[in-house]
This record gives structure tokens, C-alpha cells and sequence, in this order.
């Protein structure tokens, strides 16, 4: 536990230093903002760093475990369609609590005043990555081209922002990358990794990556149908 913990403070430390060190630079040499603001700026940066960490080792010490054992044990029920609505309430879930997620629909009322509800971001979000997850699930069970897949999904992405509404194309592509953050990403990774290592003929390097990328196009495609239907 300990020493679990002595490296991942490491880890942060090593994150976050190059971050400070830059905004003290600047401090220094341009912008020469007010004492309390840089106080404040190293306090939130002191917190950051024991929120990281916490959040790090939470992930390691129970997440990333339950995550491998919930996709190791689901096809001993033998049955598809509970691994697909179980890996659909996982995903869901888990990009509702994402905190990048969170900022993205909080920036959505600030931005856009209310005319866009950022709860309804939120939603389509946490829908299109459980949707697109339960699709790359299924064809880790099924079999197929993940290079398939991924053609497909972006052709329809690419289609879609020609004809969807300026202001939703830039909107709908940030809630695309907000969806592989810290809390979604080592889920879904061990889900997929859990599954693919109990299947017979399935790899958990082939199989057990790419997840994240099928599922991350979910809400791009949800977004955009959502603003070419609305406007």
C-alpha cells in the first residue's frame, strides 16, 4: 500500500510539476498577476495533486481489479445479452460520474446561457458510450474487424458535420475525447482486457484495446444527429 502509494505520488508530482513550474515562469517573466491569485494557484495545485493521487490509487486498488473480474466472469453466464447490458450499465455510468465529462456539460450552460442544456450533453454523452461500448463488445464475442468498425464509424462522423449546424460540429467532436478520462478509460480497458482473456481464439492485446476508441465516437455521432434533428 505504502509503497503503491509512494510511486504514484511520484507519478503526479511528475505530472503536475511541469504545469506549475510553467505558470510560475510566466508569473514572473509576463503576466505578474496579484499575490493572493498565486497563492491560490499553488494551494489548488497542492490540492490537485492529493486529489490525483487518491483518485490513482482508488483506480488501482479496486477498480482496475473489479473491472477485470466483472469482464472475466460475464461469459461464464453464457449469455450475450447480459455481457452487452452489463458493459451498456458500466459505460453509462461510469461517463456520467467522468469529471471531464462533468466540466464539458458545465461549459455548455455557461456558454450557451441555458439555449443548450448541458444535462442533455451529459445524457446523449453517457448514451453514445454505451451504445458504441456494447457494439465493441459485441464484436470481441462475435468476431470482425475492429479497422471495419472504426471506417465506418468515422464515415458516418465525417458525414454527419457536413451537414449538422457550425456551432455543434466543435461541441460534438469535444464530447467525443471527453469520454477517455481517468475514470472511463482504466474501466473500460479492464473490461474489455477481463473478457478477451477468457475467450477461446481472443487476444487481449487485438481484442482487449481499441474500446475506447469505438466507444469515443458514440457521442460525436449522438451530438451531431442531435443538432441536425433540433435545427
Amino acid at each position: 500500500m505504502w509503497t503503491l502509494l509512494k510511486d504514484k505520488l511520484v507519478e503526479v508530482v511528475r505530472a503536475v510539476a511541469p504545469l506549475v513550474g510553467l505558470g510560475l515562469v510566466l508569473q514572473v517573466a509576463i503576466v505578474r498577476a496579484p499575490a493572493e491569485l498565486v497563492v491560490q494557484f499553488l494551494a489548488g495545485s497542492a490540492l490537485a495533486v492529493a486529489g490525483m493521487l487518491l483518485l490513482f490509487v482508488g483506480i488501482d486498488l479496486g477498480i482496475l481489479p473489479m473491472g477485470r473480474f466483472i469482464g472475466a466472469e460475464m461469459p461464464k453466464r453464457g449469455s450475450v445479452t447480459l455481457i452487452l447490458a452489463v458493459t451498456f450499465a458500466l459505460a453509462f455510468a461510469t461517463t456520467l460520474a467522468e469529471p471531464d465529462v462533468l466540466v464539458l456539460g458545465g461549459q455548455v450552460n455557461a456558454v450557451f446561457g441555458g439555449a443548450v442544456s448541458g444535462h442533455g450533453i451529459l445524457l446523449l454523452i453517457a448514451l453514445g458510450v454505451a451504445v458504441f461500448a456494447a457494439m465493441a463488445i459485441a464484436r470481441i464475442l462475435l468476431g470482425g474487424s475492429l479497422r471495419r468498425m472504426l471506417a465506418l464509424a468515422y464515415g458516418l462522423v465525417i458525414a454527419l458535420a457536413l451537414l449538422a449546424p457550425k456551432a455543434v460540429t466543435p461541441l460534438a467532436f469535444d464530447a467525443g475525447s471527453v469520454t477517455t478520462g481517468v475514470l472511463s478509460a482504466p474501466v473500460m480497458i479492464a473490461l474489455a482486457m477481463g473478457l478477451s482473456s477468457v475467450l477461446a481464439g481472443r487476444s487481449a492485446v487485438s481484442d482487449g484495446f481499441g474500446l475506447l476508441g469505438v466507444a469515443s465516437v458514440g457521442p460525436i455521432i449522438l451530438v451531431l444527429l442531435a443538432g441536425i434533428l433540433l435545427s
